[in-house]
């Protein structure tokens, strides 16, 4: 048998065992106390569902079973709390996550959910003990990083009872709103936009919000009665605390504000009654004028004018299925991506950003890692990057169309994506097909197994096509114990073999103790043509170990950490080795979510070719040890001016190097108006030469309301010696339909003056219509 044959065994015993491997996780686990409730055919795994007029039933194990009421009329939004619905008891009585973990919160949350027949609504009413003088409030933007650093209440619905996804909604007392979807122990992107409705208010003891999420904004099981799993945050940020409506469990990583993402540990709600799904539709057609200058192009373009115009179609196949279309796609009003340093010998890493590829993203996840946001990145190879898709070799390439089918059939959750790029005349590349499919089962609790396929239709320089095969599988057990692995395999012409790669990675992480192993080999040619690899032809093997003690009745430090961690890259080919990163680290938590970290870094490489770090500075062939002290301040999100200062000196391949780096920084004048700087500096002494290499930049912003705002960035890169700037107007004028006015250019700073490289002026403007 060839040793394609065997691969290819291999995956057809693996998708043959499915059933047999799917079977075993449809059984509902049962209740501690019992055979669980059934409420519309669905396992409860909380408390029995509590009896009119209550609300909320809890057990002795903290979980809670909710109950949604019904309204014979609409909500008003205002956020006085002045509605019949108030008159009925409130959901309260939380349980704090930080800074005393099981304690009851010391500032009062009260919650009410309710329904009609077009809306959910949710309204959390706000005690505080301090005046609005104290609360942290400093951000407006719909979908801002920054929502969390506010005072604010989160919540999730888990519309499928699955344990496993949820859609999440964030907002504050300025009206500020977040929206993502996640998945249990795993952050999401702001890269959903539903429709929904958030009004915050005041009254003397605090504040209010009243929220509307329209049934048609969500997708969920089939028939009128629902059970949902769902939890609220609290944020009380000028004491850093905050509480849940469930006692959860500290989890590293997912303690504190990220506990939101334990989806598995949530309430139920039961009592809604939602309409049966309809098969939504919108339209959304843009359109878009620009003029463009580029003296690098071949030939110049000078203040060329330009005009187009495209449409997004989306239609639910059924209550869980809907498919996207997409014709002649702009990307416009794309934020530009941040220049970063890179002293390293592999390519840098750059996150998608283009709202088509960014919604259900995480669909597309395979063995452990994401699939292209700003968590991915780092050593796994990534089987699916959308930002391979228009892009060739750093250059835009137009879109001509595309379609995706994303949602749940039962168990599955399927992800298809058919994307054509116009040809590139510079880099004689034709038009070309990207292809994905995604399909993942879930089995046991939280568990699930899948595959994944991908084919590009036209490689540079080659004939014929690329595809990508893998298989994946992902473990949770219980809360603490995580699983992945995977195996994929590449096919490009004109390759034979070495075109492999597999993955087993485990990790225990409790808030106290953590351990970590991960195995992951990929070949000389594995080249995923529509994926990334950072690096390739290596054994990697990585332990990590952790104790992250917790003061008792310490009133100035939260936790301790002491951590270890060896990394080995063997070179898949000589069997030598290249690169052994090591480090032992001590933190220190403070009450007020300041930290302090030592680290101390012992690292080796190996150079089988000359290295070219800089301009005029090539690092010869040759094994070279070097050690580092590294000093890092982080500054809570609490302060008004909060971020990360770090600071690092040592041994440097030949020689020595410094660096001091400030990362999420963000300094806040008003509600409305606020600056994050960016720094990266390394001091480089060699034996074959010195030099600096530099990154700053500022981003400033100011927000009219939370769907209004203007942005700008200004960023210089000394090893490119470019200065840019990228200034954003958007403006969201109706729920789904925004206007952007962008101004980007790019100064070359050589020598003593700056030229232009080039320039450019966008309006683009879009228009939702729903059915």
């Amino acid at each position: 048998m060839t040793y394609h044959s065997r691969w290819h065994a291999c995956a057809l015993l693996f998708i043959g065992l499915l059933p047999s491997i799917a079977t075993a996780g449809q059984q509902p686990s049962s209740r501690p106390s019992g055979t669980p409730v059934i409420v519309a055919g669905l396992p409860i795994t909380g408390p029995p569902p509590p009896v009119a007029p209550a609300t909320v039933s809890r057990d002795a194990e903290g979980r809670a079973t909710l109950r949604a009421i019904r309204l014979s009329e609409p909500l008003k939004l205002d956020g006085k709390l002045d509605e019949p619905l108030y008159a009925e008891p409130s959901i309260s009585d939380f349980t704090q996550m930080e800074p005393k973990p099981g304690a009851p919160a010391t500032e009062r949350t009260e919650v009410w959910l309710a329904f009609d027949q077009k809306y959910l609504y949710l309204t959390v009413k706000c005690w505080d003990s301090q005046p609005e003088s104290r609360w942290v409030l400093d951000e407006m933007r719909r979908d801002s990083s920054n929502i969390p650093r506010n005072e604010n209440v989160a919540f999730f619905f888990d519309t499928f009872y699955d344990k496993r996804s949820a859609v999440l909604f964030e907002a504050t007392p300025l009206g500020a709103i977040y929206d993502a979807q996640a998945q249990n122990l795993r952050p999401g992107g702001a890269d959903w936009n539903p429709i929904w409705i958030a009004r915050p208010g005041r009254f003397e003891g605090g504040w209010t919000l009243e929220m509307a999420i329209p049934f048609k904004s969500l997708r969920y099981r089939p028939g009128t009665e629902q059970v949902w799993g769902f939890n609220l945050r609290r944020t009380v940020r000028w004491k850093n605390e905050n509480s849940f409506i469930t006692r959860l469990p500290l989890i590293a990583g997912f303690s504190g504000d990220a506990a939101i993402f334990q989806v598995a540990n949530g309430a139920t709600v039961v009592g809604i009654q939602a309409p049966e799904g309809s098969k939504n539709i919108e339209i959304k057609p843009y359109v878009v004028g620009s003029t463009t200058t580029d003296r690098t192009s071949r030939p110049p373009r000078e203040n060329d004018g330009n005009g187009d115009f495209g449409v997004d179609f989306k239609y639910g196949l059924t209550p869980n299925l809907t498919t996207d279309f997409t014709y002649n796609t702009d990307f416009a009003q794309v934020e530009v991506d941040a220049q970063q340093v890179n002293l390293t010998r592999f390519s840098l890493f750059f996150p998608e950003k283009r709202d088509f590829f960014l919604e259900g993203q995480s669909i597309f996840d395979f063995g452990g890692a994401s699939s292209g946001g700003a968590s991915a990145g780092g050593t796994t190879p990534l089987l699916f990057f959308s930002r391979s898709i228009g892009l060739n070799q750093g250059r835009p390439t137009p879109i001509q169309g595309g379609g995706r089918l994303t949602g749940r059939a039962g168990k599955f959750t399927l992800g298809l994506l058919d994307v054509r790029a116009d040809k590139d005349p510079i880099g004689n590349n034709p038009a070309t097909n990207f292809t994905t499919v995604r399909v993942r089962r879930d089995i046991l609790n939280r568990s699930s197994v899948g595959m994944l396929f991908t084919d590009r239709s036209a490689l540079s320089g080659l004939a014929g096509h690329g595809r990508t095969y893998g298989i994946d599988s992902n473990f949770n057990l219980k809360n603490f114990v995580t699983i992945n692995a995977y195996a994929a395999r590449t096919d490009t012409p004109t390759v034979e073999d070495n075109d492999t790669s597999y993955r087993v990675q485990a990790s225990y992480n409790k808030d106290r103790y953590g351990l970590e192993f991960d195995r992951l080999s990929v070949g000389d040619n594995f080249n995923p043509a529509v994926g990334f690899v950072q690096r390739d032809n290596f054994e990697r093997t990585y332990l990590l170990g952790r104790f992250s003690p917790r003061p008792k009745n310490n009133t100035r430090i939260r936790k301790y950490t002491y951590q270890g961690i060896y990394d080995r890259f063997d070179n898949a080919s000589g069997n030598f080795l290249e690169s052994r990163p090591a480090s032992g680290l001590f933190s220190v938590e403070l009450q007020n979510t300041d930290k302090l970290t030592v680290q101390y870094k012992d690292d080796y490489e190996r150079l089988s070719r000359p290295f070219a770090i800089a301009r005029g500075v090539t690092i010869p062939v040759g094994a070279y040890p070097f050690r580092s002290v590294q000093g890092q301040l982080l500054l809570g999100n609490q302060r008004k001016a909060s971020g990360t200062v770090t600071v690092e000196r040592g041994s440097f391949y030949t020689g020595t190097k410094t660096t001091l780096n400030i990362t999420n920084a963000r300094t806040q004048f008003s509600p409305r108006i606020s600056v994050e700087p960016s720094l990266s500096m390394n001091w480089i002494d060699l034996v074959q030469g010195t030099f600096t290499n530099t990154v700053v930049s500022t981003r400033a912003t100011f927000t009219v309301q939370p769907r209004m705002f203007v942005s700008g960035i200004l960023q210089y890169a000394s090893a490119t010696t470019s200065l840019g700037s990228n200034i954003r107007f958007r403006w969201e004028y109706q729920p789904g339909s925004e206007l952007f006015v962008v101004y980007t250019d790019e100064l070359d700073t050589t020598g003593k003056g700056s030229t232009l490289r080039n320039r450019a002026f966008v309006v683009k403007a879009t228009r939702l219509v729903r059915f």
